[in-house]
């Protein structure tokens, strides 16, 4: 049993229970979104034979704008790589 013990008046039971409640509400939706998507980009990958998982890292990156971080990333890996020999 936890050794927490705190009330909560009704004004903070309330705010609590609307948040709770909309929280759920919020990623449920998500949920729904995101297996929509996986089974967009899956017909897409099919469809133009490109794995499902590169399509969706592109959609990653490109919804956080790092593709140039990405390649500089990509291109300090690539350096390290050629440096010992192990080219892509």
């Amino acid at each position: 049993m936890s050794d927490y013990n705190r009330s909560f008046n009704g004004e903070a039971k309330i705010k609590l229970t609307q948040l709770i409640n909309e929280g759920m509400q919020v990623l449920n939706e998500v949920d729904t979104l995101n297996e929509g998507l996986n089974e967009t980009v899956k017909a897409i990958a099919e469809e133009l034979e490109i794995k499902a998982a590169t399509l969706k890292k592109a959609i990653k990156i490109a919804h956080k704008a790092k593709l140039g971080e990405t390649n500089r990333d990509h291109d300090e890996l690539n350096t390290i790589l050629e440096t010992v020999g192990k080219t892509l």
